[in-house]
């Protein structure tokens, strides 16, 4: 399925991608549960993200940030009060150190609590997305926060899209524990 350009495909993919996630956390063993995640062998992993996550409580925590960032910032703007998707002072350019600071405040959180705070904030942004309309979530310009982008996009990148990013990683991890 390519990227979404409606409400209903942007729920179904969500729905979808957060389904094929958790069945992949459901099956994997207490050996993969316990290897804390390595992928510096891999020299084709490059980006930040192969070296901060360390197991898969870190990879919970990160989606749900991520959604808090986006369920805040539309409670705030709908409501009047203009404020940027990233939470100061981070910026698109500086925003892998914003996520190093959502591991290092989860550092104490458990697996199980990550997994409930993941699951009720996937809920949460989905419910969300379902008070909006096409025309509100893939129009440009509708909502002047925005920016040059669609609301939708900023729905798609917290959900389907980083759920890709989730099972890519989990699949990579698995792959290293055989």
């Amino acid at each position: 399925m390519g990227r979404p350009t409606s409400k209903a495909d942007l729920i179904s993919a969500a729905q979808v991608n957060f389904k094929k996630l958790n069945e992949i956390i459901a099956s994997m063993s207490e050996k993969e549960l316990n290897t804390p995640f390595d992928f510096s062998a891999d020299t084709n992993k490059k980006e930040a993200h192969w070296k901060r996550d360390k197991n898969l409580r870190d990879i919970l925590i990160h989606l749900f940030e991520w959604h808090q960032l986006l369920l805040n910032w539309v409670s705030s703007n709908t409501k009047g009060k203009e404020k940027p998707f990233l939470i100061s002072p981070y910026n698109w350019k500086t925003y892998g150190d914003m996520n190093v600071e959502f591991w290092k405040k989860h550092q104490s959180t458990t697996l199980e609590e990550a997994d409930r705070i993941y699951k009720n904030s996937h809920k949460d942004v989905i419910k969300l997305a379902e008070t909006f309309s096409d025309k509100e979530l893939f129009t440009k310009d509708v909502f002047p926060w925005v920016g040059g982008s669609t609301l939708g996009s900023y729905f798609v990148s917290t959900t389907s899209s980083h759920y890709d990013w989730a099972i890519k990683k989990l699949k990579a991890h698995k792959k290293n524990c055989k």
